[in-house]
């Protein structure tokens, strides 16, 4: 009798997950049909895109004419206990966390605190001189020759670093994979230095830094450290795909290791309200913002297409977008400046395709 009702418990637990699973999909039809047209279409995208990568939860926000116009949750933030995304759940931006950092050092070069062209020793003693000068405006580009993660260490790391001095441990004494300005090298832990470097040139700790001078005054209020160990409201839990797509929970990591390129936590309304602070000039002046629209040049004047987000073009209009993807989630950042149009998605599954979703509600919003 034990063993047949252990078996129907399990019954009723895999019929409740199901339902859970399609829940998605249910509540996006739902919702397309009292939403406004052009996201009718929109809705559908996701609808089909959770569908594709079984993706438990989403959420979306868009900013068109320099408002946050829309924004909407999709499924669950917690499948174990039926909590609902919404457009204010809490989750992962794993590394759309660069572009807040970049933005914090730009305004410290704009307060004339930050010499862009320096040596990085001079803000972050932290980090050791190596045999070629680093220069802020590297790291800010992908430049510096820091390497990146190596065959997946530290990437799955679950220590808890105190503050990034103690984080750079983990690769400062490492040869640098080139010599700075050559070659572009997409590189979180050239990040970490770059929060290094706001700390030195700010006199604060970055996080509170960033606080005061870029999420404070965007009003992005759910916008934090990803602390495992602190209580934050509406914190969705990660989810990763088997290889017959079934999901598991995450594997666990800790983010204390590289907080300024991709340690943050936040909304897809609080990406939204950021987008806004950016156009409206208000954590950033409008010419400083115009520079980071403009590639950079390595050292024999190839252009280097990244100033704390990727640099494109969408029919004559500069694109700036950013992706961010680790254990449990996976987002999507996008920008159009000049006709002040943003697109944020988070979901809390890894390996969503949300690039393609995010450029089919481009084409939708701006035929």
């Amino acid at each position: 009798m034990r063993e047949v009702s252990r078996t129907a418990a399990l019954q009723r637990c895999l019929g409740i997950l199901a339902v859970a699973l399609a829940a998605p999909r249910a509540a996006a039809a739902q919702a397309a049909s009292a939403a406004p047209e052009p996201f009718v279409r929109v809705e559908a995208a996701i609808a089909a895109a959770m569908s594709a990568d079984n993706i438990p939860g989403l959420s979306v926000a868009v900013v068109l004419d320099g408002k946050l116009q829309w924004s909407r949750g999709y499924g669950f933030a917690d499948l174990e206990n039926f909590v609902p995304f919404r457009p204010d759940t809490v989750w992962r931006l794993a590394s759309v966390s660069k572009p807040l950092t970049a933005v914090a050092a730009m305004q410290l070069a704009e307060k004339g605190r930050l010499d862009l062209e320096a040596p990085i020793e001079k803000s972050c003693p932290a980090f050791p001189k190596k045999a070629q000068p680093i220069t802020t405006r590297q790291l800010l580009g992908h430049l510096s020759g820091i390497r990146h993660y190596a065959k997946g260490e530290n990437f799955n790391s679950t220590r808890h670093y105190e503050s990034i001095a103690q984080a750079l441990e983990a690769f400062a004494e490492d040869p640098l994979l080139q010599e700075p300005g050559t070659k572009n090298t997409y590189s979180t832990y050239g990040y970490v230095v770059l929060g290094c470097v706001v700390e030195g040139a700010s006199g604060e700790r970055f996080a509170e830094y960033l606080r005061k001078n870029v999420t404070g005054p965007a009003g992005m209020d759910r916008t934090r450290t990803d602390d495992l160990y602190d209580i934050v409201p509406n914190r969705a839990r990660g989810y990763a795909r088997l290889p017959d797509g079934k999901l598991r929970n995450a594997d666990l990591a800790d983010t204390s290791n590289k907080i300024p390129g991709g340690g943050l936590v936040s909304t897809a309304e609080d990406l939204g309200r950021f987008a806004i602070a950016l156009f409206d000039g208000k954590i950033l002046k409008p010419e400083t913002f115009a520079a980071m629209q403009v590639p950079m040049k390595t050292s024999d004047g190839r252009d280097s297409f990244y100033f704390g987000w990727s640099i494109d073009e969408y029919r004559s209009d500069k694109l700036l977008t950013h992706s961010g993807s680790q254990q449990g989630t996976r987002t999507y950042f996008l920008m159009v400046p000049r006709r002040r149009f943003a697109i944020a998605i988070l979901t809390n599954t890894e390996d969503a395709g949300l690039k393609e979703l995010s450029r089919k509600a481009l084409e939708i919003l701006l035929p």
